[in-house]
């Protein structure tokens, strides 16, 4: 197994795209998300030799719009999936104890018994909490890592949510799920794990021919045409899936969420479990962040037609967000308290249900007609088992002698806790150099929406966008 260096970055993408033309891989990769990054790390950390192709920047898509949360499946087992359930439990255990605890803090999740949740929402959700932490023993996730859930006082409750209102509070349960520190990062890093094992990440590199025996390619930054040889590929492009397979169906659902000040909710410790109205399955959440932000969502919406760019909100989805939080809070957050909004769009595998909501979560690993293999659909907690799938069945249809899957005792790189938080002011100078010499960012986007999150709110873009562009500009002049 090869071992490298895990820098991305502007010199070392031309070096490794000169050279690509002169082999023939193991396995290409398409798609930079959380699942293709997950594909290239398994595929390197047996031996073979890979390439990741993204039209883009790492996490581009949908993988930086999550809720950021590593979670043991809840939801699932209210709906009756207990399989999905299991998994996501099992692969929570494995994030926060062995692959990513550097990247993962657990996160309390407080559902307030008050009058905007009924006896019915209230019962569901202790029973459900209970259901959960019987899965998290199941995974042997102990107490330290996750602590179980218990009853807490209406005192307490307004302790952890200061916003909350006191009229009718008759304290909550309080459970405790996995917190990423960014999604975003959680992409990247495993990106540069997977180059530390040989993997050639390539961004700005556009597939746009997927066959048997590799795909034909457009990059962005040069207008060159490349072809690319592989003895297996992978189409791990999310959403975008079917642009490349026309036998599969992807039916997108947008994910939407709100970003406010934490000090607007009284600088909350924990997030806020709010049930949607007459559900005991669907729920909104306000989630803490880094840089003082409380993020609050999220939807789940038929989003038809042809395939944004970048998704964007609705205003009926942000008052919708509004509405279910306010439920709970003494004082209501106004319109003009929202500081920003993001959507993402799921990859979901179109069954014929009704609603999107109603569309299981379980990935799909499949070969094409056109003799490559599909992944998509699955959770952002679930990416490291999509992967070994996807690679396990690459090997088979390209006839590879690929070794087990080791990433469930494979640690991600750690770059330390200086290059994940971002504080309140902005990312420091050394972040920003660090994202552009290590992380593969080029572009000022780059830097304020992937490797730090500092562009999710409109004001604070402007306000660090001079800043960044004079870095960026020195940093990539330092490399050329």
């Amino acid at each position: 197994m090869t071992v490298c260096s895990p820098d991305l970055n502007v010199a070392r993408r031309a070096a490794e795209l000169a050279r690509i033309a002169e082999d023939t891989l193991d396995v290409l990769v398409i798609g930079g998300g959380i699942t293709g990054v997950g594909v290239a790390l398994d595929a390197a950390s047996r031996g073979l030799s890979v390439a990741l192709l993204e039209a883009d920047d790492l996490a581009f898509g949908t993988s930086r719009f999550s809720s950021k949360l590593v979670h043991g499946g809840l939801r699932y087992l209210a709906t009756g999936d207990v399989a999905t359930a299991r998994e996501s439990a099992h692969e929570r255990h494995l994030l926060m104890t062995v692959i990513a605890p550097h990247l993962i803090r657990p996160l309390g999740q407080l559902l307030p018994f008050t009058h905007g949740v009924t006896a019915r929402q209230r019962a569901a959700g202790v029973v459900g909490m209970g259901m959960g932490d019987l899965l998290r023993m199941r995974a042997r996730t102990t107490r330290t890592t996750l602590p179980p859930p218990r009853l807490v006082s209406a005192r307490t409750a307004r302790a952890l949510v200061p916003a909350l209102d006191r009229r009718g509070l008759h304290g909550g349960m309080l459970s405790f799920d996995g917190q990423l520190i960014d999604d975003a990062r959680l992409v990247v890093t495993a990106a540069r794990t997977a180059a530390s094992l040989g993997a050639r990440i390539l961004t700005r590199v556009r597939a746009q021919d997927l066959h048997a025996e590799g795909a034909s390619a457009h990059d962005a930054l040069t207008g060159e045409r490349l072809d690319i040889r592989a003895r297996s590929v992978i189409n791990a492009t999310g959403v975008w899936a079917g642009t490349l397979d026309e036998s599969i169906t992807v039916r997108p659902s947008r994910g939407t969420h709100i970003v406010l000040d934490a000090a607007d909710l009284g600088g909350p410790s924990a997030a806020l479990t709010i049930p949607h109205h007459g559900s005991i399955s669907r729920y909104v959440f306000a989630l803490p962040q880094q840089s003082g932000r409380v993020i609050v969502g999220l939807t789940d919406e038929d989003a038809p037609g042809p395939v944004p760019r970048i998704a964007t909100p609705t205003g009926g989805e942000i008052a919708f967000l509004l509405e279910t939080l306010n439920r709970v809070l003494a004082e209501p957050i106004r319109l003009e308290q929202v500081r920003g909004a993001f959507a993402g769009l799921r990859p979901l595998v179109d069954t014929g249900a009704d609603s999107t909501a109603d569309i299981s979560r379980r990935h799909l690993v499949a070969d094409s007609p056109a003799g490559f293999v599909n992944v998509l659909g699955g959770k952002l907690t679930t990416y490291r088992r999509m992967a070994e799938e996807a690679v396990d069945l690459a090997s088979r249809v390209g006839g590879l002698d690929a070794a087990p899957s080791r990433t469930a005792s494979l640690r991600l790189t750690d770059t330390g806790r200086a290059m994940s938080d971002t504080a309140p002011g902005g990312p420091s100078r050394a972040q920003v150099e660090f994202a552009v010499r290590a992380e593969g960012a080029m572009t000022v986007d780059d830097v304020l929406d992937r490797r730090t999150r500092i562009g999710l709110v409109d004001a604070d873009r402007l306000r660090m966008q001079p800043l960044v562009e004079t870095i960026l500009a020195e940093t990539l002049s330092d490399l050329a």
